[in-house]
């Protein structure tokens, strides 16, 4: 048998939306206006949680820690994209495509345990009201926030670390605006049933294990606001933002990652990671503050402190 050299790749070309060339600037101007809601929004709603007292609950803070990942998590992966939109050659490095892999797996692992966290949160102050304070003081909150924040660390080490030892010898174009997994994969000159699937479960466990504690909490919250006399009580207590939010994530992530690949053609699951990662962040903050009237009167009191200190 003849000995063929082989050149592991140095890089990646991001393919992106081919289809929408001739309408590439126009795409551009309207994702720029997203992000540039998605970073003001989050900033905003990070803001009256930090600086006003009325807002220091568990609730609050673990909504600014959402706030802060949205924000992390968007700037793993949107940049590269308008990068992408405006260059003649949409590129990406291999160390760059490593990055932001593991930021997209990592930031991805703590989002779905930081909801579920947030589940379980509004299931103690409903469900056992008087002892709230004392189960979800703010140690427990800090403690349960940073093992959240570690967690995604050797979640995204381990997945991208064992990704990028196979071998890439070419072709190079991804599929993708973005170094995702299953179009990245495909890429690989050799076999990759194992990776496969080892991906599929820990992609599962990570998806479906926090989704399973937020099902469990919001039916431990139905039972206690059936049992409450009140109408208006228990259209309070379960008139939650939280459970939008879950539904628009999980809505979208499950579209994009648990299906077949008959189901959705490459650019239909492209649409649905554009957007989980660029329009659900957007929404997340315009979902607590238009359904929170504390969050909009600590807003305008914070917005007026600024207003008035300024010289």
């Amino acid at each position: 048998m003849s000995r063929v050299n082989k050149t592991m790749v140095t890089g990646f070309i991001l393919l992106g939306f081919p289809n929408l060339a001739q309408f590439q600037l126009l795409f551009f101007v309207v994702l720029l206006l997203i992000y540039m809601g998605t970073l003001l929004g989050n900033i905003l709603l990070i803001l009256p949680t930090m600086v006003d007292p009325a807002l220091h609950s568990p609730m609050y803070f673990f909504l600014q820690n959402l706030s802060l990942l949205e924000i992390c998590f968007t700037l793993a992966v949107v940049p590269q994209l308008f990068s992408n939109l405006l260059a003649e050659k949409k590129s990406v490095s291999f160390l760059g495509c490593m990055a932001q892999m593991f930021f997209f797996f990592s930031f991805g692992t703590v989002e779905c345990f930081l909801l579920a966290a947030m589940a379980h949160d509004r299931y103690v102050a409903i469900c056992n009201p008087l002892c709230y304070r004392n189960i979800m003081n703010r140690g427990v909150c800090i403690q349960v926030m940073l093992a959240l924040w570690l967690s995604g660390i050797p979640v995204g080490m381990l997945q991208t670390t064992w990704f990028f030892s196979l071998p890439f010898y070419g072709p190079n174009n991804v599929n993708h605006f973005f170094c995702d997994g299953p179009p990245v994969l495909e890429l690989v000159c050799a076999d990759t049933s194992l990776f496969e699937t080892y991906s599929l479960t820990a992609t599962i466990t990570v998806i479906m294990s926090p989704f399973v504690l937020i099902l469990v909490s919001y039916i431990c919250i139905l039972h206690s606001v059936l049992k409450m006399n009140s109408a208006a009580g228990r259209h309070k207590a379960f008139s939650s933002s939280h459970l939008i939010v879950v539904t628009l994530l999980y809505g979208t992530g499950i579209l994009a990652y648990l299906q077949t690949r008959s189901d959705f053609s490459p650019d239909i699951k492209k649409l649905f990671s554009l957007s989980y990662m660029v329009i659900t962040p957007t929404l997340n903050p315009i979902i607590y503050s238009l359904r929170n009237s504390e969050v909009k009167e600590s807003l305008w009191r914070t917005l007026g402190r600024k207003t008035a200190n300024s010289p």
